[in-house]
């Protein structure tokens, strides 16, 4: 008995140990392992786990954190499996971002892209491991960091040799790659240094290479070029991304000598590329090349200009083509979505839906934007005549022979004024609007050649044939009651519509004697005056029906919580937007402003896709 009390103390001491064993577990928040399982240079500053296993495997932890260069060479000497050569990529740029070293940053793009495309025979990584995607982000900001942009502006740089840590980057630049709509692409910014402010959404394509927003700079010489750029603004910003093609990148990182190639490939062009006989897709950010687009005042007081003086862009008889503008140059097999801004307004109200329409990819491989912007204080007849000319030349000269059958499959969207002008090209409204005018009939008229062409594009409509569906953005219909307000009054006193326009006014009226045509024309009407309930011509468009080939949608904006049928959206009432023989209706609460809207922008996603879904792609489409 006593040996037995005598091993009790020892007994006790054995159990307390192994209450403290050196290995074992302890339980913590989910969060907090997974925060330790995914931590990852580019999010903590420090090497994942992965990384920090291969170092403590090859009994390099103590040199890594006395010497990182020489932790980084001896791994780079050693067998490169694939677990070493992504650690070789996280270390390199763990290294440039110490010592913000180009060479380094370079370094850790070209081991990410030996990790991801390791050449014939070489095992690459499943998507599912983790590894994979950090692999495409270090690469993506390896090349944002490592390459030398400005030099892209030069116009003696087609490529070079860039020193890296263990070898030679020898790289090759095609400077026709620059050339986009009529421009010389420069000014190259990445998109990783946005910050986006103004819209709801950032969005931005998951893929490789590294994402930049270009400006527009030289124009390119030449007629062709010339053509391009009529329908694409200085101002545009264009999303684009780098891609640094290294072949047989892995058996290369041993000879130190790694021929590469720099391609500069925009969004519109494609957004994804071959790679080892695989389609990969391409990093882009759509939302930040957007949101410097509208930057800055100039684009918003361009607002108010257009609205108080109809000059800023007058156009009598020649098609106001450049009124038209593309958010990317045209490319056949893809359907046009045509935005129309409303009154004192501009295109810029529409960022926040052409924002979602990008992001969406069947819309995006399925349609172009387009948007239209115009003097919204000229007379809706006249804007909307001016609207559909330039809409006619704009398809013919993109299309001569009609072979393009998506480019006539056209979808126009249009917000409050521009919902009228919307309307005007899907309607026949025979002789009714001059009736409004004058007891004679039109050929009965005494007119100069330019008065014939203002007129009877102002005054006479039929059905575009290439417009198949509408969209009316809360639209008066019936008028808006704002106008008959003392603000409403006050403004149009101050609205001006172009000398030109004016003139020709006075001149037809003092030629033909006509006591109705003298009262109606007794000054030009402006758009507020057409948009004032009970205007005639605001009435005589009411009257006409959307023609049977076209299919019409309402959106109609409500504020507040009440009955929709008795609310307004602070501009427009609903009973005044309200439209029979549409093929939907929705009611949003928002005010008048609604283009960006979630529900509006929902509605007009669902429209588009419905559309699509009933049009084949044409024989010219591009994906």
């Amino acid at each position: 008995m006593r040996r037995v009390r005598s091993l009790a103390p020892l007994l006790a001491v054995s159990l307390a140990l192994a209450c403290a064993s050196p290995t074992g577990i302890r339980r913590v928040d989910g969060r907090e392992v997974h925060r330790t399982l995914t931590a990852n240079v580019l999010s903590t500053g420090e090497p994942s786990v992965p990384t920090r296993n291969v170092l403590q495997r090859m009994g390099l932890r103590e040199l890594f954190e006395r010497d990182p260069a020489a932790a980084i060479d001896a791994i780079h000497g050693s067998e490169l499996r694939p677990g070493r050569v992504f650690a070789l990529a996280e270390l390199s740029f763990w290294l440039g971002e110490k010592n913000r070293d180009r060479a380094r940053y370079l370094a850790a793009a070209v081991y990410a892209w030996a990790y991801l495309f390791p050449g014939p025979g070489g095992e690459k990584p499943r998507a599912t491991d983790p590894r994979y995607r950090l692999a495409c982000d270090l690469y993506n900001r390896g090349l944002t960091e490592g390459i030398d942009l400005p030099a892209l502006e030069d116009a003696r740089w087609s490529g070079g040799r860039i020193q890296l840590p263990f070898g030679v980057l020898d790289v090759q630049f095609d400077r026709s790659e620059l050339a986009w709509g009529g421009w010389q692409l420069g000014n190259f910014l990445p998109a990783a240094y946005f910050e986006v402010r103004g819209l709801r959404n950032r969005y931005r394509f998951p893929g490789v290479g590294a994402p930049v927003v270009a400006s527009l700079g030289e124009p390119i010489a030449g007629e062709s070029a010339k053509q391009l750029r009529v329908h694409i603004s200085r101002r545009l910003k264009v999303p684009a991304t780098a891609l640094l093609r290294i072949e047989h990148a892995r058996e290369r990182l041993t000879t130190g000598s790694l021929p590469a190639r720099l391609e500069l490939i925009t969004q519109d062009e494609r957004r994804a590329v071959e790679i080892e006989g695989e389609m990969v897709p391409l990093e882009f950010e759509t939302s930040s090349a957007l949101a410097y687009t509208v930057e800055g005042p100039p684009v918003w007081l361009r607002e108010l200009g257009a609205f108080f003086y109809g000059g800023i862009l007058p156009r009598l008889t020649a098609p106001a083509v450049e009124q038209i503008l593309f958010l990317q140059p045209y490319r056949p097999g893809r359907m046009p979505v045509v935005l129309v801004h409303g009154t004192a307004s501009s295109v810029v109200r529409w960022a926040e839906l052409v924002n979602e329409l990008q992001s969406d990819p069947l819309i995006w491989d399925r349609y172009q934007i387009w948007l239209y912007s115009y003097d919204s204080g000229n007379p809706i007849g006249y804007s909307a005549g001016v609207f559909r000319e330039a809409l006619r030349a704009t398809v013919d000269s993109l299309d001569p022979e009609g072979r393009d059958a998506a480019l006539r499959q056209m979808v126009v969207i249009g917000h409050s004024q521009g919902g009228l002008l919307t309307k005007l090209t899907a309607v026949d409204s025979g002789d009714r609007f001059w009736r409004n005018l004058s007891r004679k009939t039109f050929a009965d008229m005494k007119l100069a050649p330019e008065e014939r062409i203002v007129l009877e594009r102002s005054i006479f409509f039929t059905p575009l044939p290439f417009v198949k569906r509408v969209i009316f953005m809360a639209t008066p219909h019936r008028g808006s009651y704002l106008t008959l307000e003392r603000l409403g009054r006050w403004a149009a006193g101050f609205v001006e519509v172009p000398n030109g326009l004016s003139q020709l006014t006075y001149d037809f009226v003092a030629r033909n004697r006509d006591d109705l045509l003298i009262r109606r024309l007794d000054r030009p009407a402006t758009a507020l005056d057409n948009m004032t309930p009970g205007n005639p011509f605001l009435k005589t468009l009411l009257e006409l029906h959307v023609a049977p080939e076209v299919t019409a949608h309402s959106i109609i904006a409500v504020e507040g919580d009440g009955a929709p049928e008795e609310g307004a959206d602070g501009v427009v009432r609903y009973k005044s937007a309200y439209l029979e023989h549409v093929e939907s209706t929705l009611v949003v609460r928002s005010s008048h402003s609604c283009q960006g809207n979630p529900g509006v922008i929902e509605e007009v996603r669902r429209i588009l896709r419905e559309h699509a879904a009933l049009t084949r792609p044409s024989s010219g489409d591009a994906r």
